[in-house]
């Protein structure tokens, strides 16, 4: 049994995915194709082959492979380069001759003939790999690219939101591709239909449809709702009764069945929609038709005579004259067309043109100021919509078209189709007549999610068809008879395209590395910003607002504060992303009103039509549901249906959080913008050297832990055979299938945000682990569960003033017991160049510096691991050579004792910044590619190599005892068959007698089956080489020189371990959004207590609960202080050795958890004792999110614990020992130490750098800056008349250069006398008056002073 559980209060019905599958399965489908189309042979294939143009010579692609890196992740992060591998291609150049091969139609030939053929495996450059955890390793530094959502490609109808003059809304219409230009249509204040290309310039939509070849007789067929007349035998017209063709019209004729001959409507009424459907249910499907209605009328057909005679052409408008004819003329039945709500018609009517006219126009739309032809244009509009290489809508744009007009188009059809415009034409037709709705863009069927194969798919195809132009190029010179594939490629292209984006792009970031859960959210985040994204200045609130689609895919909590607020958001906790890039979430299949355990994945698009109940809802021991009606979600909307007709339920009731706010036990009584805070500031919590899991937590923290990658987990199911500080080896007991695992532990490893990196192992040397297990916990992890802080006993009381507006008392003990201490590495770099001079040199003897400061460094001149070191300690001494200049006599005696060194250099040395001091707890040197290895930098790699050896010889070690184990089991019992002393010939082999014999002479023993022993012997020479195989490319790796940047010659790393206490000043939080700074660090004499004695840890304001509405708190505290008195109360019987009480006990705190009174009821007595030791500390309790304990199951707790069941109790004032007048909220409850550290804020500075322009101090810690006295201060002092503070402030002890001088000078010299000059500002002002093309001159002899008033006569000619 795992050595604790938690106490559930719900139950896990679905397991909990990877949480970084995101990323990780996006990757592979780049590297290895799949399901999607975004894959490294896809992208070649779309790209290759590439002709000379000239039909000389053709470059074909015929298959890729990826190679292995060259170092493993962390020997990447050391060296600071980048974790990838190359990509080799075979390409096949094709060359073909002159003469050609096979036969046309006529015996002509047509194809060239094939000259030659050549392949090659050609290197095309270094591809990042993702590591076991998702991220990137890029120039040393781990980086996250980011998924992003955006706009699905596919059609879109919206309208303008701005009502035209007559109050009616004009609609648009938007075809987006994923890749290619955007068609726009767009109605105008007169119900004309424009169309655009890229948002340029808009022309009629006659144009479009000209250059689709459309003639007037195609628009009428294709847009138009066209009515025919039939003549009856009696003479009159009659037409067919359309429902919608009649609503809201006002009749201008008396509505007349023509079956029946009865009059149904007179003459000016106003026919409804509802009025007119009536009707038709009524019978009524022809009608007679008045002749003057017919008049302003157009023709959709020829007017043909039963004789086949053409009367009148199409499109001919109908006027009274020809109206008045109808009658006379030989015609039985007319089709004609409506102008009004004809939309396409009329525009046509406006702004008619000929194709030729149309193509030209849409060239010079598109392409101001070329001079067009028809055939380039043709071309043009061809290359725009209907071209693969240009236009690619992928195939979840077909699928959404498709589904959008009710296509039968094959998937793979990307580009455009007539049909597809058409469609859209007549779409936005009807929505301009009211009829249908509008698409909400913010609805995740609209919107899909591009992940990090994506990116890099775009970013390999953009350096792909570079490369295709260069190749082009090189074949227009090269000599086909000779040239190869390798002499047409440059691989540096592919490289710094895929380079380019993840240095700049804004979706390839620097990792939040904090802590666990702050990597694994931002691995899951998903930001609608970056390229082809929003912009978060113009982003409105819809699109950062919740929509209901969002549910279990997107989380409603989680996003950030400022600016990205609902632009930037996280994954839900079992949302993932399916291959078109739609978000998807679990449901359970219901069936004949019972909840299965079969799930499925759903997106926005499949849910609509779906009847969803809750997680929560009631079953019976079978799964079926109790109750006849049942609260269901359907087509977005909450209603209550018959259980029946419920066909999916919800997995968990957390599906719809993410992982962050999954964390916070009492969600659901949070305030939202608390517990978004809470969320976030989750991830900026440090992680402390002795991490503790909460005792209230929400069950999600093992799964965290797991899925941060933190931990390190068994692969397989073994024996711990060897562990140490640094190293865990795990081997099979399987006698068939013999493996090792070894693992690497992770110690002082410098994280991105300067965290410490530290992995401790949990197992111990013996032990049998299952797959999954874990072997040892990493920074904020404890026992396999995340720990970001530590449990404290808590007082929400107003305490002396010290924790007003959301200040914290903490008490001393805290600080004693390093319960909030934590360690932050700093790494330091150091340099050595080449210089003109002559190359720098690292070295201890560093004239001019003091011994003390020398304290730490070796004899090679680097800081000692191990050792401690303080502000303005040196790191690394390191002089370089300057330039010569005149000898003074002091440099001479110099020169003559010390030798040419002492004068020809100068200090350049590694200093240890103001404000830093600890441990130097590793130093990494890095040196240059034939360059000789300094003594430091050999005694570094021979150390990494005994390290390598020792786990080698550890592996080797556990291999050759069990394979002799095997051995020995194959010896004894059986007859030997050869002699070798002690064992005779014919004598039965003992245990006792193969312990004579040294293990190495076993082999030689003759018995029955020495085939087998044969076969044991190859199987361990085998995988006796193939370790030794692997561990001597480590060494070679080791050994290896690295590659520097030009001019450097050696690079040394030193990481200084920092100690950070909690002092006043520092942040920290809460799980629900309450956070405060420390104000005091009390003795812990002086905290209020307990009637037991025991004073709380920490104080908080009772105000900062009800106005924050964080109630969730609260409730933690009552669970964590009954959880905490549970633990004590068990320790106590522990102690008294009374084992009944502690298991009785035990089974009643556990009894509403059905898991674990299972496995509890399947133990001894003994091992429920042994259990309940671990719980001596509290016992741990998960309160899910929105599943978590009622108030009756807290007070019961409560109440079990030997508690008030209100969670209150009696305090003691420490300083006066009087009882507080009420009783005071107490309980447990976890508590976050933030990165927002006092340390890194504090700041002071005697002397420093000055601005060159302005010669006043730098601003910030940053820079070693200082304070300014600005405008408001000046006004302080002018307030006071204090004219010669004021005058020194402004000048001496500002940025007065001259004045500061003579001031030091008279000070060394006593004077008393300070003569003050001019303050750089006013000069900077001068020459800023002077750029200005204004002269002023600075006069101060009042003699010399002009009179201004004769400038002005002067200046006005007088």
């Amino acid at each position: 049994m795992s050595e604790f559980h938690r106490l559930y209060f719900d139950e896990l019905l679905f397991d909990f995915p990877d949480l970084v599958k995101v990323q990780k399965d996006s990757y592979a489908s780049f590297v290895g194709g799949g399901d999607t189309v975004f894959s490294i042979s896809d992208i070649f294939a779309s790209v290759f082959p590439v002709n000379d143009g000239y039909g000389r010579a053709s470059l074909e692609f015929v298959s890729c492979r990826m190679g292995e890196p060259k170092h493993d992740e962390y020997g990447c992060v050391e060296r600071g380069i980048t974790y990838s591998a190359p990509l080799r291609a075979i390409l096949r150049l094709v060359v073909f001759g002159d003469e050609t091969s096979g036969e046309g139609s006529e015996g002509v030939s047509t194809e060239p003939a094939v000259k030659d053929v050549r392949e090659q495996e050609i290197y095309m450059g270094d591809i990042p790999i993702m590591s076991k955890n998702g991220t990137f390793i890029i120039n040393g530094v781990e980086r996250v690219v980011v998924s992003q959502m955006h706009r699905a490609p596919g059609v879109f109808f919206d309208n303008d939101k701005a009502r035209s003059i007559s109050g009616k809304l004009n609609y648009i219409a938007r075809i987006i591709p994923y890749r290619g230009s955007w068609l726009d249509f767009e109605f105008d204040a007169k119900d004309v239909l424009y169309f655009r290309i890229d948002k340029k310039r808009k022309l009629p939509v006659t144009f479009l449809l000209r250059a689709l070849g459309l003639s007037n007789k195609d628009i009428f067929a294709q847009f138009c709702e066209v009515s025919e007349c039939r003549l009856t035998k009696d003479g009159k017209w009659t037409v067919c009764f359309v429902p919608e063709k009649f609503k809201g019209v006002r009749l201008q004729y008396d509505l007349i069945n023509a079956e029946t001959g009865e009059l149904v409507l007179a003459k000016g009424n106003r026919i409804s929609i509802v009025l007119a459907r009536n009707l038709y249910a009524k019978g009524l499907r022809y009608c007679y038709m008045d002749l003057e209605v017919m008049k302003d009328m157009y023709l959709a057909d020829d007017l043909v005579s039963t004789k086949g005679e053409v009367l009148l052409p199409h499109g001919t408008k109908l006027t009274k004259e020809h109206v008045a004819k109808l009658e006379f003329l030989d015609v039985d039945s007319i089709k004609l067309v409506e102008l009004k709500g004809n939309y396409v018609f009329s525009t046509v009517l406006q702004y008619d043109c000929s194709y030729e006219e149309a193509m030209l126009s849409i060239y010079r739309v598109v392409r101001p100021g070329e001079i067009p032809s028809v055939e380039s244009a043709e071309k043009l509009f061809e290359s725009l919509f209907f071209s693969p290489e240009r236009y690619d809508l992928l195939n979840v744009g077909r699928i959404r078209l498709n589904a959008k007009f009710n296509l039968s188009h094959d998937e793979s059809l990307t580009v455009l189709t007539k049909e597809d415009i058409f469609c859209t034409v007549k779409e936005l037709a009807l929505l301009q007549r009211e009829v249908g709705d509008v698409d909400d863009i913010d609805h995740l069927g609209n919107r899909r999610v591009r992940s990090v194969g994506e990116f890099m798919d775009n970013q390999f195809r953009i350096g792909l068809v570079r490369m295709a132009k260069v190749i082009v190029e090189n074949m227009a010179t090269a000599d086909f008879d000779t040239v190869m594939p390798c002499e047409m490629i440059n691989s540096k292209i592919l490289g710094a395209v895929i380079r380019e984006f993840f240095m700049s792009s804004a979706l390839s970031q620097f990792m939040d590395q904090t802590n666990p859960l702050s990597e694994i959210t931002h691995k899951r985040r998903i930001s609608a910003l970056g390229p082809g994204g929003l912009n978060r200045g113009r982003a409105g609130f819809e699109v950062r607002d919740v929509h209901t689609t969002h549910y279990g895919r997107i989380c409603a909590t989680e996003t950030p504060e400022g600016a990205t607020i609902g632009l930037i958001n996280s994954l839900a906790i079992y949302a993932k992303i399916n291959k078109y890039g739609f978000i998807e979430t679990p449901y359970r299949y219901v069936r004949d009103g019972r909840v299965t355990d079969e799930v499925t994945y759903l997106s926005a698009i499949d849910e609509i039509k779906a009847n969803i109940c809750q997680a929560s809802v009631r079953v019976d021991e079978e799964g079926y549901i109790v109750d006849d009606l049942v609260y269901c979600r359907r087509n977005y909307e909450n209603v209550f249906i018959p259980r029946s007709e419920v066909q999916f339920a919800d997995v968990s009731a957390k599906q719809i959080v993410s992982v962050a706010a999954s964390l916070i036990p009492f969600l659901e009584n949070d305030d939202a913008n608390r517990a978004l805070m809470g969320s976030n500031m989750q991830r900026q919590a440090v992680p402390l050297i002795m991490p503790e899991a909460p005792l209230v937590g929400t069950g999600m923290e093992g799964y965290v832990a797991r899925g941060s990658g933190a931990v390190i987990v068994a692969k397989r199911a073994g024996v711990v055979q060897y562990i140490d500080a640094r190293n865990i080896v795990v081997a099979s007991e399987s006698k068939d299938d013999f493996w090792i695992d070894s693992y690497t532990l992770c110690k002082f490893r410098k994280s991105n945000h300067n965290t410490c990196i530290h992995q401790r192992c949990v197992v111990h040397q013996g032990q049998r682990v299952k797959k999954g297990d874990i072997l040892a916990d990493g920074p904020a992890i404890q026992k396999g569960e995340l720990a970001l802080g530590r449990n404290l006993v808590v007082a929400f009381l107003s305490w002396r003033g010290y924790n007003f507006e959301d200040s914290v008392v903490i008490s001393s003990n805290v600080v004693r017991d390093d319960l909030f201490t934590s360690v932050h590495l700093e790494g330091f770099e150091c340099v050595v160049r080449d210089t003109r001079l002559g190359p720098e040199e690292i070295t201890r003897d560093v004239s001019g510096v003091a011994e003390e400061f020398l304290h730490c460094l070796d004899e090679f001149g680097i800081a000692c691991v191990g050792a401690n070191v303080e502000a303005g300690d040196v790191l690394v001494g390191k002089v370089t050579p300057k330039s010569s200049s005149p000898v003074t006599p002091e440099e001479k005696l110099l020169r003559a004792i010390f030798g040419e060194k002492a004068i020809d250099v100068k200090d350049s040395s590694l200093y240890l910044p103001p404000g830093v001091s600890g441990c130097v707890v590793d130093v990494k040197v890095l040196q240059r590619r034939g360059i000789e290895k300094v003594g430091r930098a050999l005694l570094i790699e021979k150390q990494a190599i005994d390290a390598e050896k020792t786990r080698r010889d550890h592996e080797l070690a556990v291999l050759t005892n069990y394979i002799y184990s095997l051995l020995k089991e194959m010896l004894v019992g059986k007859v030997a068959l050869s002699t070798l002393a002690p064992i005779s010939k014919g004598d039965l082999i003992t245990e006792e007698a193969l312990e004579k014999i040294d293990r190495e002479n076993w082999w030689k023993i003759s018995v029955d089956g020495i085939s087998s022993i044969k076969l044991l012997r190859q199987r361990f020479v085998d995988r006796f080489d193939e370790i030794n195989k692997t561990y001597e490319e480590n060494f070679e790796k080791i050994r290896g020189d690295d590659d520097l940047a030009q001019g450097v010659l050696m690079v040394v790393k030193v990481f200084v371990a920092v100690k950070h206490t909690l002092q006043p000043g520092d942040k920290m939080s809460g799980r629900h959004g309450n956070k405060g700074v420390i104000s005091r660090i009390v003795p812990a004499e002086d905290m209020p207590y307990l009637a037991d004695g025991t004073p709380v840890d920490i104080i908080l304001n009772p105000l900062g609960v009800p106005s924050r509405m964080n109630v969730g708190q609260i409730l933690e505290t009552h669970l964590g202080w009954a959880a905490y008195n549970l633990g004590k109360k068990i320790s106590k019987l522990l102690d008294e050795g009374n084992y009944s009480e502690v298991k009785s006990l035990v089974l009643e705190i556990y009894k509403n958890d059905r898991k674990m009174m299972a496995r509890l009821n399947e133990m001894t007595d003994a091992e429920i004792v042994e259990y309940s030791r671990s719980l001596r500390g509290g016992v741990p309790v998960a309160a899910s999110v929105f599943e978590g304990p009622k108030t009756d199951e807290i007070e019961r707790l409560l109440v079990l614990a030997g508690k008030d069941p209100s969670g209150q109790e009696v305090l003691y004032d420490g300083v006066t020992g009087e009882k507080f007048d009420r009783k005071v909220t107490v309980g447990c409850k976890y508590m976050l130490k933030l990165h927002h550290l006092v340390n890194d804020k504090i700041h002071a500075r005697s002397i420093g750098s000055y601005s060159l322009i302005t010669q006043q101090p730098l601003g910030g810690k940053s820079h070693f800056g200082g304070q300014r006295f600005g405008e408001m201060e000046c006004w302080a002092l002018q307030a006071y008349g204090a004219t010669f503070a004021l005058q020194e402030m402004l000048t001496i002890k500002s940025d007065d250069v001259v004045g500061r001088v003579n001031v030091y000078d008279s000070i060394v010299r006593g004077d008393n006398d300070f003569y003050y000059g001019v303050p750089e500002s006013f000069n900077v002002m001068m020459n800023e008056l002077r750029a200005l093309c204004l002269n002023v001159e600075f006069c101060s002899d009042l003699e010399k002073k002009k009179d201004f008033g004769d400038l002005a006569l002067a200046a006005s000619g007088q």
